[in-house]
């Protein structure tokens, strides 16, 4: 198969890859896309660790064997921070382009050196999110703030159900800190799906901050990944979507086509995609401030 046959896969757990998908299509007009769901698996900011990882890999050795993808965009903090370098060494010929928090340019614009970053327990908890604050924000106050409901709630909004505004005050409060005259400046979103509340956030927040989105950094890594085998021309093959659950949803298939993708079935999953029982952190919501 020519690179111009090939397609990207753009994964996540559910939709909020979409949120660079979006800033894919901009960048890169000409290109196919295939975007992958596991909503089976969703939300994966609760899976134990070691679960998590060994289904990601068996789930992109069965996804590359049979897409044959040119690049893959891990467009989810929790998948591509635990599973990254582990998909890469099982899979040196395929072009990966991963998300992380953005905390090299959060550090490089605050005034005030208070940041927060938004993310899912899992990613609070990664040793590579401790390792990109010591290596680029050591100089600031870094909050980490866990929500482990604030995906599902960011699904539900963009499905249309009614999220009420108090429900994610109670999710974003963590991030705003005061301390001696200095204010929270700008909150990370380090999850994909958070950007779609960008607008809620903004209205609710007790004061402006600098709602971080990397989607357009990771589309603008994408085209440099890519160089030479990028489409020139439109090609006739549509973009697809696929969820390992298979599901038949009609308001989901209108949601996708209006990011341009076509709900299909795909012959991976028409297997039982079912999930270990994860083991889920009670605590709800975590707060970790590192100086």
């Amino acid at each position: 198969m020519t690179d111009t046959a090939r397609p990207i896969l753009v994964f996540d757990s559910g939709i909020g890859g979409l949120t660079v998908l979006r800033e894919i299509r901009r960048l890169l007009p000409y290109e196919q896309i295939l975007y992958v769901a596991d909503d089976a698996a969703f939300p994966i900011g609760a899976w134990e660790e070691q679960s998590l990882k060994q289904r990601l890999l068996d789930l992109f050795r069965d996804l590359l064997s049979v897409h044959d993808p040119k690049a893959v965009v891990i467009a989810c903090n929790t998948a591509f921070t635990l599973a990254g370098e582990a998909l890469r060494e099982a899979h040196p010929d395929c072009r990966f382009v991963g998300t992380v928090p953005a905390i090299k340019p959060a550090a490089e614009r605050t005034f005030s050196g208070l940041i927060s970053v938004l993310a899912t327990p899992g990613t609070v908890r990664r040793a590579y999110t401790r390792g990109l604050i010591d290596s680029f924000a050591s100089r600031c106050h870094v909050r980490l703030v866990g929500s482990d409901r604030l995906a599902v709630l960011a699904e539900a909004h963009l499905r249309g159900e009614q999220v009420p505004d108090t429900e994610l005050q109670a999710e974003i409060e963590d991030c705003f800190l005061e301390d001696g005259g200095r204010r929270t400046d700008i909150v990370v979103l380090a999850c994909t799906h958070y950007p779609f509340l960008a607008n809620r956030f903004r209205k609710i927040a007790p004061w402006p901050v600098d709602w971080l989105d990397p989607a357009e950094a990771i589309a603008r890594q994408l085209v440099r990944v890519l160089e030479q085998h990028l489409c020139k021309t439109p090609g006739s093959a549509a973009d697809r979507a696929v969820f390992t659950s298979n599901p038949e949803d009609p308001a989901l298939q209108r949601l996708l086509a209006g990011f341009g993708l076509t709900l299909v079935q795909d012959q991976l999953f028409n297997v039982d995609v079912g999930r270990p029982s994860p083991q889920v952190r009670q605590a709800g919501k975590e707060t970790l401030p590192l100086a």
